[in-house]
C-alpha cells in the first residue's frame, strides 16, 4: 500500500511490520528478530506461537465463536469460570468476563457501588485510589488512575478519585525503615477515609505491584496486610487490580498472594489470555453476589463481546498451558535470576538508580545522580531514548515514566514471557546493557550526567 489509513500510537512515525513470533522472539517482515523483553504490554506471558492455544482457537471457531451472553452460556465460558474460581483466593468465585483491563476495572468500580446500593447504603459511592497508579484508559478507569501523564488531557472529564500516595520504597524518607514506611503509606488510607467519611466510600483500588506509572514498584511487606485491616474496619471494599500482575506474572497465581491478602474484587487481563485474544475479567466474592442476587438480581454492566465462547476457549487453553508447564514456579525462579542480572547492571552503570521487581515483572529507574537519586526532567526523554535504542538492537521493553508527581521519573519495565530461559535472559541483558551504555554516553557528552 502507498499509504496507511491506521491511527497508530505516534502519528507520522513509520513502524516495522510484524511477520511472526515464536517463543520469546518476534520477527518483522524484513527478517529482523526481536526479544520480546516486555511481553508486548506485559501480556504475552506464555510466549508466541503456542500450538496448543492455536488448536483450541481453531476447535472453538469450528463450533461457535460468538454467542451473546444474554442468550446463551457455553462450555468454554463455564469451564473458564470454574478454573478461575479454582485459582483465586478466598471466596472470589464469581467472574464477569469483558474484553480489556480498562473494562474490567470499570466493571469492578460499578459492582462495588451497586453492592452498597443493594445493601441500602447508596451514599457509599466514592472510590479511593492512589497517585502513581494506572487502572485503564476509559473514563471511569482513568478517573481511578493516578497516572498524571495519561490523565492530563482529560482532567475536566474525570472524577477526582486519586487521593493517597502509593508506596515507593526507593524514595522513602531517609532513615525510615521499610516496616515503618509500609505502615505510614497504608495508614494514609485511613486518614483519607476519615476525611471523606466512611459512609461515602465504596472501595479502595490498588495494583499489587505498581506498573505503568512507576516501573514495577513493589510495596514493603506489611503494606497490604494493613490496607486489608483498614478496609475491614471502615467497611470499604478492596479492589485488587491484577490486570498486569495476575496469572503468574509475579511468581504467584496473583500478586496479592505474596502478602496473604484476599480482596473483595479482583480484575484480570493481559496474561489471562496471554495476548492470543482480547479477554479480561472482574472477579467478586460470594458475599457480593449473594447480596445482589437477593436484591435486584442483575449486575448493571455488559459489553457485546463479554463472555464470548471464542475468547473463553482461548483463555482456558492459556491457563491450562500455564499449569501444565509450571510457569508460575518458573516465573518465580527465572524472575529472581532476571532481577539479579538487572541489579548487576544497576551496580555497574551510573545511569541506573534502582533495579526492582517481583517474579517476572521487573523495572529499572534512571537517575541523574545515583547518590542523591536526583531524577531527570521528563523533557530529557531518558527512558524513551533507552527504549528506542533497545528497539534498534532488537529488544522490546516497556515505558513507565512520570512516577514522581507526573513531572519526573524515568523508568522501564522488563517483563519477558514466563517461558524465558536463563540463557535467553543473559541475551536480553546484553542487549539492554548495550542500549543503556549508549544512552549513558550520549548524556555524558551533553554534560547531563557526570
Amino acid at each position: 500500500m502507498s499509504r496507511s489509513y491506521v491511527i497508530k500510537p505516534e502519528l507520522g512515525k513509520t513502524y516495522p511490520f510484524i511477520s511472526h513470533g515464536k517463543g520469546i522472539y518476534l520477527y518483522d517482515k524484513d527478517g529482523k528478530r526481536y526479544i520480546d523483553g516486555c511481553s508486548g504490554a506485559v501480556t504475552a506471558s506464555i510466549g508466541h506461537g503456542v500450538e496448543e492455544v492455536a488448536e483450541a482457537m481453531y476447535q472453538q471457531a469450528k463450533e461457535v465463536s460468538f454467542a451473546y451472553r444474554s442468550h446463551f452460556s457455553s462450555d468454554a465460558v463455564e469451564e473458564l469460570g470454574a478454573k478461575l474460581a479454582e485459582w483465586a483466593p478466598g471466596s472470589l468465585n464469581w467472574t464477569f468476563f469483558v474484553s480489556s483491563g480498562s473494562e474490567a476495572t470499570e466493571t469492578a468500580q460499578k459492582i462495588a457501588i451497586q453492592y452498597w446500593q443493594e445493601k441500602g447504603r447508596p451514599t457509599k459511592n466514592r472510590i479511593i485510589s492512589r497517585w502513581m497508579s494506572y487502572h485503564g484508559i476509559t473514563m471511569g478507569a482513568l478517573s481511578m488512575s493516578g497516572h498524571v501523564l495519561r490523565r492530563k488531557r482529560f482532567v475536566p472529564l474525570l472524577e477526582d478519585y486519586p487521593t493517597i500516595t502509593g508506596p515507593y520504597p526507593y524514595r522513602r524518607p531517609a532513615g525510615m525503615s521499610l516496616e515503618a514506611y509500609a505502615l505510614e503509606c497504608a495508614n494514609e488510607l485511613e486518614r483519607a477515609i476519615l476525611r471523606v467519611g466512611a459512609e461515602q466510600v465504596a472501595a479502595f483500588i490498588a495494583e499489587p505491584v505498581i506498573g505503568a506509572s512507576g516501573g514495577a514498584v513493589v510495596p514493603p511487606d506489611g503494606y497490604f496486610q494493613r490496607i486489608r485491616e483498614i478496609c475491614d474496619k471502615y467497611e470499604v471494599l478492596f479492589i485488587a487490580d491484577e490486570v498486569m500482575t495476575g496469572v503468574g506474572r509475579t511468581g504467584k497465581a496473583f500478586g496479592v498472594d505474596h502478602w496473604g491478602v484476599v480482596p473483595d474484587l479482583m480484575t484480570l487481563g493481559k496474561g489471562m489470555s496471554a495476548g492470543y485474544t482480547p479477554m479480561a475479567a472482574t472477579m467478586v466474592t460470594d458475599e457480593i453476589i449473594e447480596t445482589i442476587t437477593q436484591g435486584s438480581g442483575l449486575i448493571m454492566a455488559g459489553h457485546t463481546y463479554s463472555a464470548n465462547p471464542q475468547s473463553a476457549a482461548v483463555s482456558l487453553a492459556v491457563l491450562k498451558y500455564v499449569e501444565k508447564h509450571g510457569l508460575i514456579e518458573k516465573a518465580a525462579e527465572q524472575g529472581a535470576y532476571l532481577l539479579s542480572r538487572l541489579q548487576e547492571l544497576a551496580d555497574e552503570l551510573p545511569l541506573i538508580g534502582e533495579a526492582r521487581g517481583l517474579g517476572m515483572l521487573c523495572g529499572l529507574e534512571f537517575v541523574k545522580n545515583k547518590e542523591t537519586k536526583e531524577p531527570f526532567a521528563l523533557s530529557e526523554g531518558v527512558a524513551s531514548k533507552v527504549i528506542a535504542k533497545a528497539f534498534e538492537k532488537g529488544l522490546l521493553i516497556y515505558p513507565a515514566m512520570g512516577g514522581i508527581e507526573g513531572v519526573a521519573g524515568d523508568s522501564i519495565i522488563v517483563s519477558p514471557p514466563l517461558t524465558i530461559t536463563k540463557e535467553q535472559i543473559d541475551e536480553l541483558i546484553a542487549l539492554l546493557k548495550d542500549a543503556i551504555v549508549s544512552v549513558q554516553q550520549e548524556l555524558k557528552d551533553k554534560a547531563l550526567i557526570g
